[in-house]
């Protein structure tokens, strides 16, 4: 071989691993998110011996302006979440539909949750994490995850003096991968 295609070899070769690295990293979005809506816990039973909350969410961020509904199963926490010193559950299974302005659809699924009450400031703080779990348009075959960092006050109680109606403001943060190209999305809103 000689030193001309040596050379030509290894332009290639960083060449090819150049693209490749660019087109692995062009599908991969980080995500930031803020929002403000409601819990209310609801007859729905999606696992034994929990409480189903519904989820009904406003917000803006990277992903642009969106709204999303979940339910979730809260339930006994096998351990408290780090640093709880007051009561506290954990997030044991559900699923949501993130909506944007364009109709995009965005799935989720949670992965696990926990929330720690503070009975003397009169709120819960609420961590849950979600895998992504594909969407439609611009979302067809999106993937990653997300975690929801929450706020929780309690506006409305029960009979039993148990919170039934709370405000829910936070933020969500992650990564989406392998989501829709803008032009496939067109196309999709044609059909």
């Amino acid at each position: 071989m000689t030193t001309r295609t040596v050379s030509r070899t290894f332009v290639l070769v960083a060449l090819m691993l150049n693209l490749g690295v660019a087109g692995a990293y062009a599908g991969q979005k980080r995500v930031r998110m803020t929002y403000s809506g409601t819990n209310v816990a609801t007859t729905i039973n999606l696992q034994a011996n929990t409480v189903t909350d519904e989820t009904q969410l406003a917000g803006g961020g990277s992903l642009g302006p969106f709204t999303f509904r979940e339910l979730h199963a809260d339930g006994a926490s096998p351990q408290p979440p780090s640093g709880c010193q007051g009561p506290n559950f954990a997030v044991l299974a559900g699923a949501g539909v993130f909506r944007f302005e364009d109709g995009s659809l965005l799935i989720v699924t949670v992965v696990d949750g926990s929330g720690c009450v503070d009975l003397a400031a009169g709120n819960a703080a609420l961590t849950v994490n979600y895998l992504i779990s594909g969407g439609t348009r611009r979302f067809k075959g999106a993937s990653g995850d997300l975690t929801m960092t929450a706020t929780l006050v309690a506006v409305l109680r029960n009979a039993a003096n148990a919170p039934a109606l709370l405000t829910n403001t936070g933020k969500f943060e992650g990564t989406i991968f392998r989501a829709a190209e803008e032009d496939d999305e067109r196309g999709n809103e044609q059909r």
